[in-house]
């Protein structure tokens, strides 16, 4: 199934230059805390996107991954700015870097938005003491996988006290990445020193961790001498190769897990904005919210919960507020903004604030799910259009940030013939290349909601309707991203079986329609792949079938 996407972003070196330089004079006079800290965190992001932009140009311009001064530059001033926040994170005090000046520049780079410090909850913080406890010693070489292991990387050459590490990019197949290294770069990589090499994961095959120490090896360096820093202390999944994973069994792995690091301090990050917390921390990440909303199991809807966001209750100050993951740095902050604009205008929960990646946003204990059945249609169809309404005008998006119809009917063709049959496939034909093309034009991407199921509404006591979650899930990591305001429209028509009182494309409306439900089918379809019980594969199997009959029936119209 085609479910997720990774968009880069092309931009101007030198302009990023200058947002780090705007990013540092802010920084300069801030006082120490967590407000500092935070900041440092996304001065790193930034920094790690255009040291690794850089190296992705020049490794396209060359054919290989080489050093070169404009590299060596960026990653020394990420190595400043990761003991600044090693030293942020113990409460103490550093010298920010400077931002060097970089004659030699390529005229455009692209970028990545970095998953892990967007999406999943990856404090660099932790790879830092990670290192300070591994007891690998300063002369350490760090390779840094790109694209996060640039900044992670750096984050443990300042908790070893280690040179700036080196990165290199992996590439190829998914589950088969090789490396292809200049040899004056891999000369300076081999030797008697150990290696740590830095990345998140490992994922589905672990296959950027084992190229590279199977590159290793192959230049003389024992596999006694190779660490690996992950972000989590899980095996790699099941398309692992037999070797690399029998490598990883043996083999010397350092991590700090967020639930040591990072959980036992959110309560005190959100206390100054609801105040000392009366009790413990819940964890409700995983799909274990809704036993808050809904007692019974068998009522519950389905989740995917290797693909939720961190989140928390938490009680403080004679309320119950959430914590929720919602990005760090730059990305973080856009979505709390975004956030409290909703609240704003009434269409979602109060929002507290946002502190170092964590939204804070009341729990409404005393709301229920929406059940659409028992609603009155016309009045849930304005409702549901007011808010459509409202994300159409505020949120205006580029055209490069979601999937173009022809990116969409690829997909839905995809996913439709995996699970329906090559017959039912065909019934996305009637679509041709320049009517994509026309759709293209006409669309007017904005920051779409991508989530209107019945579950992610919120049915108040006095009869108001709130949407939860809202912030975020066009940003999310699949490929849908940002559409005309028809996607919202579909979804609802599919999800609430109404007809939003919002204006949108008739034509954008009738080819997105099956391109929801293929989406859709196709994400679910993963989600039962993994369920982790039987419960959760009942949950997603009625799922799969209910998108399946959907699509069927767009495909019929």
């Amino acid at each position: 199934m085609l479910v997720y996407g990774d968009r880069g972003r092309c931009e101007d070196p030198r302009d990023m230059l200058a947002r780090l330089s705007a990013m540092r004079s802010r920084l300069a006079g801030a006082p120490a805390g967590l407000a500092r800290q935070a900041a440092l965190a996304g001065l790193l992001i930034e920094a790690g996107a255009l040291l690794q932009g850089i190296a992705d140009a020049e490794r396209a311009g060359r054919g290989v991954d080489d050093a070169s001064p404009a590299q060596e530059a960026v990653a020394a001033l990420l190595l400043g700015l990761a003991r600044a926040l090693h030293a942020a994170w113990h409460g103490a005090a550093a010298p920010l870097p400077e931002i060097p000046r970089l004659p030699d520049l390529p005229e455009r780079v692209e970028t990545r938005l970095a998953e892990g410090f967007a999406f999943y909850a990856l404090y660099p913080e932790t790879y830092a003491l990670a290192a300070a406890a591994s007891g690998l010693p300063p002369a350490t070489r760090v390779l840094g996988l790109r694209s996060i292991g640039a900044p992670l990387g750096a984050m443990v050459a300042a908790g070893l006290g280690a040179a700036a590490p080196v990165t290199l990019r992996p590439v190829g197949h998914p589950f088969r990445r090789e490396l292809a290294v200049a040899p004056d770069l891999a000369a300076r990589l081999a030797g008697d020193a150990p290696v740590a090499v830095v990345d998140e994961g490992p994922g589905l095959s672990g296959s950027s961790f084992g190229a590279t120490a199977d590159w290793l090896e192959a230049r003389g360096v024992p596999p006694g001498r190779i660490a690996f820093f992950p972000s989590h202390g899980n095996p790699p999944g099941a398309m692992a190769d037999p070797r690399h994973r029998a490598r990883w069994e043996g083999a010397a792995r350092h991590c700090y897990a967020f639930e040591a690091a990072v959980q036992p301090r959110l309560a005190d990050w959100a206390a100054d904005l609801v105040g000392p917390a009366e009790g413990p921390l819940q964890d409700v990440s995983g799909g274990a919210w809704r036993g808050r909303r809904q007692a019974v199991g068998a009522d519950w809807p389905p989740a995917h919960p290797a693909q939720e966001r961190r989140k928390y209750l938490l009680p403080a100050g004679g309320r119950t507020w959430l914590l929720k993951f919602a990005g760090l740095g730059a990305e973080g902050e856009r979505k709390a903004e975004r956030a409290r604009r909703l609240a704003e205008a009434g269409f979602a929960p109060p929002v507290a604030g946002w502190r170092h990646g964590f939204l804070v946003q009341r729990w409404l204990v005393e709301a229920r799910p929406l059940d659409p059945a028992q609603t009155d249609r016309d009045r849930l169809a304005a409702r549901v259009g007011a808010y459509l309404e409202f994300r159409a005008h505020a949120f205006p998006a580029a055209p490069d940030r979601g999937a173009g119809p022809a990116e969409l009917h690829a997909m839905a063709r995809h996913n439709t013939a995996a699970a329906l049959g090559e017959d039912a496939a065909r019934g996305l034909d009637r679509w041709t290349p320049g009517e994509l093309a026309t759709l293209a034009r006409r669309a007017r991407p904005v920051e779409t909601d991508n989530r209107l199921q019945a579950w992610e509404w919120l049915l108040l006591p006095d009869g108001r309707l709130l949407k939860a979650d809202a912030v975020d899930h066009h940003a999310a990591h699949d490929l849908i991203g940002c559409q005309d305001i028809a996607w919202d429209v579909a979804g609802a028509m599919v999800e609430l079986g109404i007809r939003p009182e919002v204006e949108a494309d008739p034509a954008l409306l009738e080819f997105l329609l099956p391109c929801y439900c293929a989406f859709q089918l196709g994400a679910w379809s993963m989600a039962l792949d993994a369920a982790p019980d039987a419960a959760e594969a009942a949950r997603l199997r009625g799922t799969v079938d209910r998108y399946a009959a959907r699509l069927r029936e767009a495909l019929g119209r």
